[in-house]
């Protein structure tokens, strides 16, 4: 069996905007996300900026007495999903065992872990929360969405690293195409701005220390010096193409391609070859080449990882230009981070959503802050302004702590 798969609803919540229309409008006009942290005090710590969500309400998702009871990664993972299902209407369409989530958190409940972990070592064993393991446990936002929503049919909750979203994205693909679920909650979720979190990442030499939040993430620019810290989720309703025709759903897009592949080289760096990564971009590229779509009719947008790491965009620079070949001429790329920051596990969600309206509109999001180019990564960024395309085929590349890679393919929907 080899369905067609189609996108019917997303839902974003994001350093830039916590709707979806909100989320688009900043990233075209380059607005910035990344500012000095606000939810809690940055002394002693060597890092001071991030991409925080600002403007989200709970109470919009959750009643108020579940509130307490369920960690920030699994609201947000809800705000997201209930946004993408109100924008789908599937729910009365599909039978409950044949709807599925997959929602994946590279961290899962820190918030959580970190508030215990400070009762335990101040008020003793005994005042530790009844409620901490299954608010900190990284598959619980997929379980609460499957329970909101009785979604009866596979339910898997990827752990990638920074590369969660997409897998997500990408399995649930794979799952709808081979006939095991008809419609599919999925994408990533995310909420690790805390002190531990931030202090951890920053001693492993991830982060940068630039405190200007205009210049602290600039992807692919010679001056980045490593990546700014976002947060937040996002879901897509992937959805047999069958189904969306008959109960006549909109449909942003159509998935057609998705790659995986790993590294198998070191815990936290890209391989300096960038094979793993360009092989998984060939993959999504071959598969949507089977589906009928030919790469030489018009420009291609990447959605680029992105990170503003010195290694991360030199490799990836590499992989774009090796998976691309000769198509690289018509090639436009760009980083989103550079307005959300680094939002790790969701970022592939939020990313592909930026793909899929980049598609719609006919308009790339621009790479904000670069201003020194590097050598090593010679694409065209669309630097800072918005640009104007005519595509067919959108692709977002995630790469993961672990040596993950994977790259989902989107083409514009026609019957």
């Amino acid at each position: 069996m080899n369905r067609r798969v189609v996108i019917t609803g997303c839902g974003v919540v994001s350093p830039v905007g916590s709707k979806v229309d909100t989320f688009w409008e900043s990233l075209v006009n380059g607005k910035c996300g990344i500012d000095v942290i606000k939810k809690f005090d940055t002394t002693g710590l060597k890092v001071t900026v991030a991409g925080e969500v600002l403007d989200f309400d709970p109470l919009e998702y959750i009643k108020k007495n579940e509130i307490r009871k369920t960690d920030l990664f699994t609201q947000y993972a809800l705000g997201a999903a209930i946004q993408a299902m109100d924008d789908s209407g599937v729910l009365d369409h599909v039978d409950p065992t044949r709807l599925g989530v997959y929602m994946g958190s590279g961290i899962g409940g820190i918030h959580t872990f970190e508030t215990e972990c400070e009762k335990m070592a101040t008020k003793g064993p005994s005042r530790i929360s009844p409620h901490f393991i299954p608010m900190m446990i990284s598959n619980i936002a997929a379980g609460t969405i499957a329970i909101r929503y009785n979604a009866q049919g596979p339910c898997l909750p990827i752990v990638t690293a920074c590369a969660t979203g997409t897998n997500s994205i990408g399995e649930a693909f794979r799952a709808i195409k081979h006939g095991y679920a008809d419609a599919i909650i999925t994408g990533g979720t995310e909420a690790s701005i805390t002190p531990l979190a931030i202090a951890g990442f920053t001693n492993c030499m991830a982060l940068t220390t630039t405190d200007d939040p205009t210049q602290a993430c600039i992807p692919f620019d010679k001056r980045r010096n490593g990546f700014v810290m976002g947060e937040g989720a996002g879901a897509i309703i992937l959805e047999d193409l069958e189904l969306a025709l008959k109960r006549g759903a909109k449909i942003y897009a159509e998935v057609v391609g998705y790659g995986h592949t790993c590294d198998a080289y070191h815990i936290t760096a890209p391989h300096p070859d960038a094979n793993g990564g360009a092989r998984a971009i060939t993959q999504a590229l071959a598969e949507a080449q089977e589906l009928g779509v030919i790469l030489e009719d018009s420009q291609i947008y990447v959605n680029a990882h992105g990170t503003s790491t010195p290694l991360n965009d030199k490799s990836e620079t590499l992989a774009i230009k090796k998976a691309m070949g000769d198509n690289i001429s018509r090639t436009l790329v760009s980083s989103t981070k550079s307005m959300t920051g680094h939002m790790l596990g969701a970022a592939g969600a939020v990313e592909a959503i930026a793909s899929i309206l980049a598609l719609r509109d006919g308009v790339v999001p621009p790479t904000i802050g670069y201003s020194e180019p590097d050598p090593e990564c010679d694409l065209d960024y669309v630097p800072n302004v918005k640009r104007v395309i005519k595509s067919d085929l959108a692709i977002s590349v995630s790469l993961g702590f672990g040596g993950h890679n994977g790259c989902l393919a989107f083409r514009k929907f026609g019957e």
